[in-house]
Parts: structure tokens; C-alpha cells; sequence
């Protein structure tokens, strides 16, 4: 028997997971790693603890497993995407802390390059919007803050890595500096039609070509691990940010299949082909992943910043349970919401608003709230959200959706996947296995190598939990969805 260990470094925890030939998780171990706040906008990682709990992940997973390293037959890697990290070449030391997708420090700086004109240069080179998610800005803000960081990027001295990057070094013992197409995609620094750093978009974000990573595709024999981290070399084959991951996953191998993962974001991805879209409904274009190789394939994604986390905040925040999973009970206890909106800003709104300036509301309080309804509206926001970027989506794509595909932590919550069937109107699937993201990192590393033959067998590996069918009325969605809209106004102009 094969396996593949399958690395799934996220916002909150680093996981590892061993995949059988037949797809099916043997082993997981998950750790989850400090979240640091040290201004408002601002979140931040410590890489080295990033690292290493990926590292006892693996250690874990090994040796209560009882699988060898001489039974892995390739490691795939995914990871939270746009996290910035820059890094001594020689000492493989953090020069700062990793600067995470959720902060908002860099907002001033991208609204003088809109100022400027800048956007519909960039947005036709990466498919991206200037917004301060993106990597591209992290680094410049980095460089010119660390002291002498800037002239010795220039000569070469130091690494630049989205988390990919960052555990790749670490698992070849610093041999290799690279990442995939599908991570160069959201740093605002690769052109989506050529799947290179481009030139004009480095001399904008003042970013200097010496400190980038090789790209590579996401399903390939890129390196090979140390050995002496666990007895062996192991080819890494497959690499991929979480969300192409998990939209590999979830075998959405055809042009107009689509997916959303509810993590502590929440995206939705569709798969548009072989050729790069510009959205024009301010969604994203970006690279869903490339084989060997094969021409690069492309999605569109809207990106909701705060899906997840809000069950997180309201248990670690407002202490109203002591674990997530506990939300569901709660928010079935009341019939409906109460009147109660919450729209979950905490760090700006994502697709297809791309507020920066927008702040969490919670509104429609009455004597008669209580904290089941919060509960309810907490879920609910996180569906609304949703539901707003896939009817973008239906109209960027100028093609109805008949299903909707989902996976991430929160796709268990029953009560969530009807609401998001009912209120977005099409039929929402769960897999059996919802460990999607690290499935598709998985089943992108067992292509390179052989455990898999081609995309026909990854597809007869997919299987349907559950289909949550919409029920709704349509007078009783659009009331609803037009409350949400009212909420979401008074979010973005909190300040006025």
C-alpha cells in the first residue's frame, strides 16, 4: 500500500494528513499555532512556529500511524495563500513577522495607486484588484521598514515566500526556493497569461526580482525532502494554494464547476478553462492549477474574508461557547434570526464590495435577543456573504449554476448548508469527504507520481454525502436578501 502525506498549513492550525490509493484519510493530526493582533488591520504569524508544527504534524501522524516513510509515495503540499514572509537565505531566520491575507496595514498604499490609474493595468496583468490582501504590497511595506531589508534584497540576500515557499525551503533543508503557478497568481507580481514574474508589476510594487521564488506547476516532482527529517527523501509533487487545492478536491475538472470552502474565509471558485477571465463583476481571476505540462487552467473567485472566524469569535471573543461545534445547537434553539443581522467585517469586506474601510455590525437588537439569535445571524452572515459573490459569479460566467460544491470545517454545520441552499437558490453538495483541500493536494501529488493514472479515476473517488435542496420561497429570499443589503450599507459607512 501507497500513501500520500498530504501537509494543509492554514490560517488557524497546520494539519497532516495520510491519504490511502483509495483517497480515504488513514491518519490526521492537527495542531493550531498563535494568532497575533499587534494594531487595528494588522494580523500576524510566527513563521517559525508555522513550520513547526507542520513538522510535528508529520512526526505525529508517523508514528501513530505506523506508516513508514518508505510507504509514501509523494507529499502534497497546500497553504493559506497571500501570507508574506521574507527570510535570511544563509540562516533561514524570519526577518519580521509573516504578515497574514487578513491584514489591512497596506489599504492607504493601494488607494494611491487606484488614485493614480494604476488598477486596470494590474487587474489585466493578474486578474487581482489592488487591495491590500494580496502579497505584492506586504513585501514592499516589509523592505522599507526593516532596517538595510531593502538593499540586501537587492543583492540577494534574502527569500520572499507565500507559505508554500516558505515550508518548501524548510522541508529541502533550504535546497529549494519555489512555488506554483497558483501562489504566484495572488501576489500581485505574476502576469496570468504568461505564468511569469512580470517586469512592470515588480518595478510598481518597487520589489526586487532577486528575492522571488522559482515557479513551478502544481502537480509535478519539484524537490525532495531532507532526509534526515524523516529517513528518507520524499518527492514533493503536488503544491496548491488552499482553495485550488480544494477545487481539486472537489473535482471540479470542468469548465463551469464551482465549489466554496467555508474556512475562516469563505471562497468560492469556478473553473473557466484554459483561458485567463477578467472579471467584470469585481471577482478575481486567477490560475485554478497546472499539470506537468499541460496549459495552465483558470477560475474566478470571490473571496469572502470572514466566514469561519466569526463562529471562532463568537467563542473566543464573546465566550459563548466553549467549542465551535456547539454553534449549531445553539443558533436551532430560536425559529429564525429575530430581526438579527450580523455582517462579519472585522478586516474590511472581501468580493464583490472590496471595502477596506467597512467594520463588523451587529444590528436589529431588541429586548428579545438573546445569544441563539446572534448565533443564527452569525451563520446566516456567512451565507448571505456567499450568496452575493455566487450571483456575481452566475453573471460573469453568463451561465446559470445547477450545483454548488462545498468542503471546509463549517460545510458540516447542517443548519448553515441548508440556509445557503435556500438563499442562494441552487442545490448545495457535500462530499463524503470534506477533507477536500488537503484531498486536492493529495490527488495533485498521486497524478506526478503515478498512484493515480488520470483525471477520470480522481473523479470516481468523489463521492456525494449529503445534497441540501433549496426551499425557500422567493418573496422570503428576496426580503431577506434586501434586510442583508441594509446591513451590509450601514457596515461600510459605520463612520458616517
Amino acid at each position: 500500500m501507497k500513501y500520500i502525506l498530504a501537509l494543509d498549513q492554514g490560517t488557524t492550525s497546520s494539519r497532516a494528513l495520510l491519504f490511502n490509493e483509495r483517497a480515504q484519510v488513514v491518519w490526521l493530526e492537527q495542531e493550531e499555532f498563535a494568532q497575533h493582533y499587534p494594531a487595528s488591520g494588522w494580523v500576524e504569524h510566527d513563521a517559525l512556529e508555522i513550520w513547526e508544527t507542520t513538522r510535528r504534524c508529520v512526526d505525529r501522524a508517523l508514528r501513530r500511524s505506523g506508516v513508514r516513510a518508505e510507504e509514501i509515495a509523494a507529499v502534497g503540499l497546500t497553504n493559506q495563500r497571500e501570507t508574506t514572509i521574507l527570510w535570511d537565505r544563509k540562516t533561514g531566520e524570519p526577518l519580521a513577522p509573516a504578515i497574514v491575507w487578513q491584514d489591512r496595514r497596506t489599504a492607504d498604499f493601494c488607494e494611491e495607486l487606484r488614485r493614480r490609474g494604476e488598477e486596470e493595468m494590474v487587474a489585466g496583468k493578474t486578474g487581482l484588484r489592488l487591495d491590500p490582501y494580496f502579497s505584492a504590497t506586504k513585501i514592499r511595506w516589509l523592505l522599507d521598514r526593516i532596517p538595510g531589508a531593502r538593499a540586501r534584497a537587492e543583492r540577494g540576500e534574502i527569500a520572499f515566500g507565500t507559505v508554500d515557499s516558505w515550508l518548501i525551503w524548510q522541508l529541502t533543508g533550504g535546497r529549494r526556493h519555489a512555488t506554483d503557478l497558483t501562489n504566484a497568481s495572488r501576489t500581485l507580481l505574476c502576469d496570468l497569461r504568461t505564468g511569469q514574474w512580470d517586469d512592470e508589476l515588480l518595478q510598481l510594487f518597487d520589489v526586487p526580482k532577486a528575492i522571488l521564488p522559482e515557479i513551478v506547476p502544481s502537480s509535478a516532482v519539484i524537490a525532495e525532502t531532507d532526509p534526515a527529517l524523516w529517513g528518507r527523501a520524499i518527492p514533493i509533487a503536488g503544491v496548491a494554494g488552499d482553495q485550488q487545492a480544494a477545487s481539486f478536491g472537489q473535482a471540479c475538472f470542468a469548465p463551469g464547476t464551482a465549489k466554496n470552502t467555508y474556512g475562516t474565509g469563505g471562497f468560492l471558485l469556478m473553473n473557466v478553462g484554459t483561458t485567463p477571465r477578467i472579471s467584470t463583476q469585481r471577482l478575481l481571476g486567477t490560475a485554478l492549477w497546472q499539470r506537468g505540462s499541460l496549459p495552465a487552467e483558470y477560475a474566478l473567485e470571490g473571496s469572502v474574508f470572514i466566514a469561519g472566524a466569526v463562529v471562532q469569535w463568537l467563542r473566543d471573543g464573546l465566550k459563548f461557547f466553549s467549542s465551535a461545534s456547539e454553534v449549531e445547537e445553539l443558533a436551532r434553539s430560536v425559529p429564525d434570526n429575530g430581526g438579527v443581522y450580523l455582517v462579519p467585517a472585522f478586516v474590511g469586506l472581501g468580493a464583490p464590495y472590496w471595502d477596506s474601510d467597512a467594520r463588523g455590525l451587529l444590528i436589529g437588537l431588541t429586548r428579545a435577543t438573546n445569544r441563539a439569535h446572534v448565533a443564527r445571524a452569525a451563520l446566516e452572515g456567512i451565507a448571505f456573504q456567499c450568496a452575493e459573490v455566487l450571483e456575481a459569479m452566475q453573471r460573469d460566467a453568463h451561465v446559470p449554476l445547477t450545483e454548488l460544491r462545498v468542503d471546509g470545517g463549517a460545510s458540516r454545520n447542517d443548519l448553515l448548508m441548508q440556509f445557503q441552499a435556500d438563499i442562494s437558490g441552487v442545490p448545495v453538495i457535500r462530499p463524503a469527504n470534506t477533507e477536500t483541500t488537503a484531498l486536492g493536494a493529495a490527488f495533485l501529488a498521486g497524478l506526478a507520481c503515478g498512484v493515480w493514472r488520470d483525471l477520470d479515476e480522481l473523479s470516481s473517488l468523489w463521492r456525494v454525502d449529503r445534497v441540501f435542496e433549496p426551499s425557500m420561497s422567493a418573496d422570503q429570499k428576496t426580503s431577506l436578501m434586501n434586510q442583508w443589503s441594509r446591513a451590509v450599507g450601514r457596515a461600510r459607512n459605520w463612520n458616517q
